[in-house]
């Protein structure tokens, strides 16, 4: 199969573990191959997916091959394929805008960005890189609350002629004016807000689904999430985490039996604890009346690394991009929005998010615009 060239906006965690992971399952055959959720899409493997274009802002980063910057401060996620061959592919400075949150710059630089001293590039210069690269499909992973840097990010998409998959919770696929564009220009969009292969939404989102097949009234919900890597130290700006509890909110609340009232829904990032490094633990608590109006509740603790809990998903989003490249589907793809996005422009249970992923990877969904 030929090459599923990617540009990388943001080389964290998440890129890291992506950037591991494709390297790691390039080693692997189909029966060694644990943690995919597949191992084929359309024809295209883990080993298929190359990284042409990357874009950072650390100046532990810029001027790197993708394969050192991935382990450079302020990344710590686990290295679980330490080994990753020189890329080629130079990390390049990218535009800041609002991606640095400043209340970042009162920490220990060992966890905070270091934005490098270098001009950031105009639209026009990305676009041309992209091109010159020949990336067929973007990665948004900027941080939370990157508004100005994701549309910024997302006009070179469009500008470019390059699918957009946006894991973050700035809101683009799920926007209509931009959905709309996307449509209009012929090119895939996939979003918004990548869920974890096995996280904390999905997790929640089972069990509501399941209080719901049962006859459980759920009453009141939490999440608490702690961890300790630069996305949860970002996200100590409440103001930059109000998409994000948005996001995870309404993915929730989107298989509930009922709309719970504002006051008895919590969920959001709540804390950061540096030591955690990129594990994420949720605390998950539901309460709910069964029979006989009795009451009943549930409290869960769910330990994972972060980083390669998105990944797991991030490598099925590119190869389902690539599908509807190779299909010549423009706009949001619904199927594959809903199944890896926690944000997506129509919400489905995960049931039936299921059925249209699988029926998207057999070629039996056409462009829902």
């Amino acid at each position: 199969m030929p090459k599923v060239k990617i540009a990388i906006v943001g080389v964290g965690n998440c890129a890291s573990a992506l950037v591991q992971g494709i390297c790691y399952y390039g080693r692997k055959t189909s029966q060694q191959a644990i943690g995919l959720m597949h191992w084929d899409i359309g024809g295209y493997r883990p080993q298929d997916i190359e990284v042409v274009a990357a874009f950072d802002i650390d100046r532990r980063k810029v001027g790197l091959d993708l394969a050192q910057a991935i382990f450079a401060p302020p990344n710590c996620t686990t290295v679980f394929c330490p080994d990753v061959p020189p890329t080629g592919t130079i990390v390049v400075m990218g535009c800041v805008l609002d991606g640095v949150s400043e209340h970042m710059q009162a920490y220990d630089p060992l966890h905070t960005f270091q934005p490098a001293d270098l001009p950031q590039p105009r639209q026009e210069e990305v676009v041309r890189l992209l091109k010159e690269s020949g990336a067929q499909i973007m990665l948004n992973y900027l941080p939370v609350g990157s508004e100005a840097a994701s549309r910024f990010y997302a006009e070179c998409a469009l500008a470019a002629g390059v699918a957009l998959i946006n894991n973050i919770p700035v809101f683009i696929a799920s926007d209509p004016v931009w959905a709309e564009r996307f449509a209009r220009n012929g090119i895939p969009i996939i979003g918004d807000d990548i869920k974890s292969q096995l996280g904390a939404t999905i997790t929640h989102r089972v069990l509501t689904d399941l209080f719901k097949k049962r006859g459980v009234a759920l009453e009141r919900t939490y999440q608490l999430n702690t961890g300790g890597n630069t996305d949860f130290l970002n996200m100590l700006n409440r103001n930059r985490v109000l998409s994000k509890k948005k996001s995870k909110t309404e993915a929730v609340q989107a298989v509930a039996a009922r709309r719970l009232a504002a006051e008895n829904i919590h969920i959001g990032p709540s804390d950061y604890v540096p030591w955690q490094k990129d594990n994420k633990v949720a605390f998950i608590r539901m309460e709910g009346r069964l029979f006989g109006d009795v009451p009943m509740n549930l409290e869960l603790r769910l330990s994972v690394e972060d980083s390669p809990n998105s990944a797991g998903v991030a490598i099925d989003t590119i190869r389902c991009a690539k599908l509807a490249l190779d299909r010549g589907l423009g706009g949001v793809l619904e199927g594959p929005s809903a199944y890896f996005c926690k944000h997506p422009p129509r919400q489905f249970d995960d049931d039936e998010a299921h059925r249209l992923i699988e029926a998207f990877i057999a070629g039996n969904q056409g462009n829902p615009h």
